[in-house]
């Protein structure tokens, strides 16, 4: 007698024909984003095998499909869209009453990420800017453990002292509450994203970097409450891709960046490639066709800073180390000029310009401000030296130490 199928056991579901069309040459047989989108959408309910998984990705990798800006944009929507829920209407509620506008920045959520991959074992420079950044705006900061280095996102929050965050206890249901106490919020991405457990082990028997290290920084689960982002790639062939993907996503602000080293975040070496979407809508409903991309580079310099080799900021710890750097930094604990400090100022400067802060022309932070704004501009029109002040502020004012505790406290007071 066959034995029967559990009810509940998904449908195993065959993507031969399209991988047939994919290799060698998707363009000549008409292959489509939305198709690539739906096959990569069944991976996420277990409907793919492991064997059609890995043709798949392997097809998308080898034909460059998979860095193409529509294949990214549709994929990373069908990623979201298999995320667990959020109560958004509640989530949007508490952000209205939480975030503070000033200058062009309306108080929404922002996001400061990069895909990884850059094989420079730099220290934890967009995590360490996501908590400078939430002393002024609301953060989400969407991360993982590390795949490509000795200290990912959530490696170091979780290897923080005294006390390190509950990241477990940062979920659908809880993070509007986060919101309540504190600006800062990391979203662990396996608690969001429960069914990339079933590709996780193919891509790590593959051995190649596949759409899945692209598809993070555009996965964020409140994607559609965020305001405004800094995106950080490993290759600068790659950069204007991601910036024509924001743009299909929906994206009014955002900026993509890379190193001129292949660094996936603004380097405090040498120049560092943009790619600044720039919306030309005055505040009206946009379409994508209404946000330019404008092109530019900017170094330290630009920031008022000195520029440091990379070899300076690139302990390349356990995360442990790191962690301990992480919270000398927090407590206003390194020295002015210290060059770990220098590289996470122009990346929370960055944040800054790009979320419309900086274009305020008064400042009352807090403790500790004088007021002055620079009003200066550099490359791309950027406020880059205002948005140094309003970073350095906050650490010397103990602004981000404190939003940092009220994170740990917050999630430390649900039960995961």
């Amino acid at each position: 007698m066959a034995s029967q199928v559990e009810p509940s056991a998904p449908q195993t579901i065959s993507i031969t024909p399209l991988l047939k069309r994919l290799w060698p040459s998707p363009a000549e047989a008409n292959v489509t984003a939305d198709e690539i989108a739906v096959a990569i959408s069944h991976i996420f309910t277990n409907q793919l095998s492991p064997v059609q998984t890995g043709a798949l990705l392997t097809c998308l990798h080898f034909t460059g499909w998979d860095r193409r800006a529509d294949v990214i944009a549709k994929c990373a929507e069908a990623m979201r869209n298999a995320a667990s829920r959020i109560d958004k209407e509640n989530l949007e509620k508490v952000v209205k009453a939480r975030g503070r506008p000033e200058g062009h920045y309306e108080g929404g959520l922002c996001d400061i990420v990069g895909t990884g991959g850059d094989s420079h074992h730099t220290f934890n420079i967009s995590t360490t800017s996501s908590i400078l950044a939430s002393s002024l705006l609301l953060l989400s900061k969407h991360g993982n453990r590390a795949s490509t280095s000795k200290s990912g996102s959530a490696d170091l929050l979780t290897s923080t002292l005294p006390t390190a965050p509950d990241l477990m206890a940062v979920t659908p249901e809880t993070i509007a509450k986060i919101y309540e106490k504190s600006n800062y919020a990391f979203l662990f991405a396996p608690v969001f994203h429960p069914g990339m457990k079933y590709v996780a082990p193919i891509r790590k028997e593959l051995g190649w970097r596949t759409i899945f290290n692209l598809l993070g920084p555009l996965a964020n689960p409140v994607e559609g409450s965020i305001e405004a982002r800094l995106l950080g790639v490993a290759r600068k062939d790659i950069g204007p891709v991601f910036a024509e993907a924001l743009k299909m996503s929906g994206a009014r602000k955002a900026m993509v960046v890379c190193g001129e080293e292949d660094l996936d975040e603004i380097s405090c070496a040498g120049r560092t490639h943009c790619w600044n979407l720039v919306d030309r809508t005055n505040g009206k409903a946009a379409s994508p066709d209404d946000i330019e991309v404008e092109n530019f580079t900017i170094s330290a310099e630009d920031f008022g800073l000195p520029a440091h080799a990379l070899a300076d900021v690139s302990p390349g710890k356990e995360p442990h180390e790191n962690a301990a750097i992480l919270m000398k930094l927090l407590q206003n604990q390194l020295p002015r000029d210290d060059p770990i400090l220098h590289f996470v100022l122009m990346n929370t400067a960055a944040l800054f310009v790009v979320s419309g802060i900086c274009e305020a022309d008064t400042s009352n932070m807090g403790d500790g401000d004088d007021g002055k704004v620079i009003t200066e501009r550099g490359p791309g029109g950027g406020r880059w030296k205002e948005g140094v002040r309003r970073a350095r502020w906050a650490v010397e004012s103990g602004a981000a130490w404190r939003q940092w505790r009220q994170f740990v406290e917050a999630t430390n007071s649900f039960s995961s």
